[in-house]
């Protein structure tokens, strides 16, 4: 397990737990920590020591640029590789980028949602 590893985890669930209306949990498999607003999944967090990566949505053009642009961004695992990337602890991956790709999926799942189901339509 890297130290590494870890804060890009910690990092995303910090990120992710900082919006509005956010749940997570296990629903597919213990080692996925799941996140979701509205029922919409925006990041999952791998809980597997030898494998530390998030995953989450991503428009297509900008998820090519992050694969092309980082080692340590691949297209993403267990889903649709156009629409969601998995980063994992490498050079240039900062707290920065993984706070913008969090929000940036939780952004991608709300404009999905009808406008009743958004945060704060209630």
């Amino acid at each position: 397990m890297s130290a590494a590893g870890d804060r890009l985890q910690d990092t995303a669930r910090q990120a992710a737990l900082a919006l509005p209306d956010v749940s997570h949990g296990y629903p597919f498999t213990p080692g996925l920590d799941v996140y979701k607003v509205a029922g919409k999944v925006f990041l999952i967090v791998t809980d597997d020591p030898d494998e530390q990566i998030i995953t989450v949505k991503c428009e297509p053009e900008r998820a090519g640029a992050h694969v092309r642009g980082y080692a340590s961004i691949t297209p993403g695992r267990y889903l649709d590789k156009r629409h969601w990337i998995s980063l994992g602890p490498g050079p240039g991956i900062t707290e920065r980028l993984i706070t913008d790709a969090v929000e940036d999926s939780y952004d991608l799942a709300v404009e999905r949602l009808s406008r009743r189901d958004r945060p704060g339509a209630r």
